[in-house]
């Protein structure tokens, strides 16, 4: 189900009225796990046993690791969770992937092994709730943390459905305290979630969805294009899967904010950022930090001297890319950023990452995130393109420097987003909790409602588009 579909506002007219009326707390989270079920089963219900299994293990292993003393015990309890849910997601996720890649090899010495490849179909948001229910035991594991008593209030956890199949991913410490009393939102969490909504859909239908048409056109057809073209694909890629993905999210902190819950900020205006690791806390923030809690830390984080340090910053990143997609290009993707931090850390030494946003204007600031949106425009290619002969191919092109009557309008369609999603940000920018930042009500409301009006009209003529990490 589609948060940018009609199909879901219908879903959540129910769902909402339902929960306010519902006289009981153990009744809200009964009603609302069958509806995050409905919610997931919509796509495709044979994957729901996928989502109640790890519910079940992780319920049970939370319990007996808390209760168990020695470390040798404890150690194979986390072990069961890890293997569990990490041998699910391997298997749904990345099979085909390794075998691919042994098929090719094999071929090269003249073996066939084709009959290994299975046609295996990726539960959506798999790799979101598989990582949430993983924090959950490695943080009973660390002590930091009590099992849930209540079955319903844990597997309402994994599977809440605002944020149930792309994050953002919440740790149990605060999504299971919130979910564990009587939902009853206040009315300013009521205006916010509208809010956050309307803003999100907008991000994602008119400018994620209307972009993503010039960018499926222009990496559909590479060879067709030039140099200007091409670089002008790659920014609108990064408008639209920055648009999509934090469109998802704001929609989906806007409807948990409608149910009484607060869910994590995802994003916060990351193309402003003035470095590379300031990037990595704006971008994705969910992934980033549990990246860097439960991978980062494990492997040793900083505490191990220079060199480990920026191998741990590697092996982190490379393992961030391989989460997103069962792709080689992803790996890259994950790879080039694992140097960036790298070459950052080495840089920036013991000193601390200035935060403050004071002289957001000036000159070195503005080259700064210049630099950086660069940086990370690279590495897009990697990640948007669909093979490996398709990067070389899109480099090879616009090494070649060419220009074409279509030029000029790729450019002024570029400049269009770009200029409407730093306004955003700017008025974002200093804004609580990200909401857009508008003094006088009267515009505000203004803006809102136009937003929305523009909103639905496109959403009546066109087909409902996935959000992009729906594949991840």
């Amino acid at each position: 189900m589609l948060f940018n579909s009609f199909i879901f506002f219908i879903f959540l007219g129910v769902v909402v009225p339902l929960t306010y009326i519902l006289p009981s707390k153990k009744a809200k989270n009964i009603f609302l796990l069958v509806a995050s079920y409905f919610f997931y089963g919509y796509w495709d219900w044979r994957f729901l046993g996928l989502l109640l299994l790890s519910s079940i293990i992780d319920f049970i292993v939370g319990k007996a690791l808390y209760a168990a003393e020695e470390e040798s015990k404890r150690k194979r309890l986390l072990m069961v969770s890890l293997m569990a849910n990490l041998g699910i997601l391997g298997f749904f996720k990345y099979f085909n992937f390794f075998t691919a890649s042994f098929i090719e090899l094999s071929s090269v010495i003249g073996l066939s092994v084709d009959y290994l490849h299975l046609n295996i179909i990726l539960p959506v948001g798999i790799s979101f709730y598989t990582f949430q229910t993983l924090s959950y035991s490695i943080d009973i594991y660390r002590k930091k943390l009590k099992p849930s008593e209540n079955f319903i209030d844990f597997a309402l956890f994994v599977s809440f459905f605002p944020q149930l199949v792309a994050g953002p991913i919440e740790r149990a410490s605060v999504l299971l305290p919130q979910l564990s009393k009587k939902l009853a939102p206040t009315k300013v969490q009521i205006q916010e979630g509208i809010v956050l909504i309307i803003t999100g859909l907008f991000r994602k239908v008119i400018i994620g969805d209307t972009s993503g048409k010039y960018v499926d056109q222009i990496f559909g057809n590479i060879h067709l294009y030039n140099s200007i073209e091409l670089l002008s694909g790659l920014v609108l890629f990064s408008v639209q899967i920055y648009a999509d993905f934090s469109g998802y999210s704001l929609i989906a902190r806007g409807t948990a904010k409608l149910l009484g819950v607060e869910l994590m900020v995802n994003f916060s205006q990351p193309y402003l950022s003035r470095n590379i690791t300031e990037f990595w806390r704006r971008w994705h923030i969910s992934l980033s930090s549990w990246l860097k809690d439960y991978l980062y830390i494990s492997l040793g984080g900083n505490r191990k001297g220079d060199q480990r340090t920026y191998i741990n910053l590697m092996l982190t990143m490379l393992l961030g890319g391989l989460w997103h997609g069962a792709s080689w290009n992803f790996v890259i993707w994950g790879g080039l950023h694992g140097i960036y931090l790298a070459i950052h850390k080495m840089f920036l030494k013991d000193r601390k990452i200035d935060s403050t946003d004071s002289a957001l204007f000036n000159l070195k600031t503005i080259l700064n995130i210049l630099v950086t949106y660069i940086l990370v425009l690279f590495t897009w290619l990697f990640f948007r393109s669909t093979s490996w002969d398709n990067t070389i191919l899109f480099i090879e092109r616009v090494i070649d420097w060419k220009a074409s009557e279509y030029s000029l309008f790729f450019l002024r369609i570029t400049l269009s987003y770009l200029v409407v999603v730093l306004l955003i940000d700017l008025t974002s920018y200093k804004a609580y909790y990200n909401l857009p930042l508008f003094k006088n009500k009267g515009v505000r409301y203004g803006i809102l409602t136009s937003m929305f009006v523009l909103t639905l009209a496109y959403m009546f003529q066109a087909e409902s588009s996935p959000f992009i990490y729906f594949s991840f």
